[in-house]
């Protein structure tokens, strides 16, 4: 069995996926290459879209990382603002505070400017990306296969884009995560790579983009969160906030 059905196995058993021996990965190369072929098994290519994780210094650190990680998102991931979601459908959960994007052109796999990256978006919007701690040990289970099975990647739930969205700051802009109404943790803008669009321009020259044949128009991004991982104990009400930009909120029963 290779990478991606010992990964798609362990998911739909909704087990702690384990070391994958001989099957795993061993550099981050392979576990890209491995992630496109879940992405295949899942009926997800092109992708929905993409997420960015380990964006901060703390995470990358954590993870083992000398720098982002990306991941492919089907089209079953996203859920609309103000969703109810069952707590129990999955595993170990947990929540983060993220800025997102929706594509307005495709980018070829490269190196883009910021001003290109600008241009290539349609619009930003608060979002919230749903993440399982599906893991044991990360260390034995290596980074190469944390990459090839989406890096935490669960579910997202996706805000609406002010139309304003050109005269925000988006580098000063404060996040910040409630559960229960309470404040769980916030940060800026430029948490993510310095600027939301440096991370946009991380993931456009970046394997993901490469193994999936660049980014296309109406893809929406998750550029990474603005506060560490917030695992869930029990059903919850979740919201993001980000000023200027608005708020976006998911239930968990």
């Amino acid at each position: 069995m290779d990478a991606a059905a010992a990964i798609l196995e362990a998911r739909r058993a909704k087990r702690v996926l384990t070391t994958l021996g001989a099957a795993a990965p061993r550099t981050l190369e392979e576990g890209y290459a491995a992630q496109r072929r879940l992405a295949e098994k899942l009926g997800a290519v092109p992708p929905f879209g993409f997420k960015i994780g380990a964006t901060t210094k703390q995470m990358q650190e954590y993870l083992g990382l000398s720098g982002p990680a990306a991941g492919f998102v089907p089209a079953t991931s996203p859920h609309p603002d103000g969703t109810t979601l069952r707590f129990d459908d999955f595993l170990n959960p947990g929540v983060e505070c993220e800025v997102g994007l929706r594509l307005a052109r495709d980018l070829a796999p490269g190196p883009i400017s910021r001003e290109e990256a600008l241009n290539a978006v349609a619009e930003f919007f608060p979002a919230i990306e749903i993440v399982e701690r599906r893991y044991g040990d990360l260390v034995e289970l290596g980074t190469p296969t944390l990459v090839a099975d989406q890096i935490f990647h669960a579910a997202g739930v996706l805000g609406t884009a002010p139309a304003n969205w050109r005269d925000l700051d988006l580098g000063a802009m404060q996040g910040e995560l409630f559960v229960d109404g309470v404040s769980k943790g916030g940060g800026h803008g430029r948490d993510l790579l310095g600027h939301p669009l440096e991370a946009l321009r991380w993931l456009a020259d970046s394997p993901a983009a490469r193994e999936f044949g660049g980014l296309r128009a109406g893809q929406v991004v998750w550029l990474g969160s603005v506060t560490p991982p917030i695992w869930l104990p029990a059903p919850c009400e979740v919201v993001v906030q980000f000023e200027g930009l608005g708020k976006v909120s998911v239930r968990f029963t």
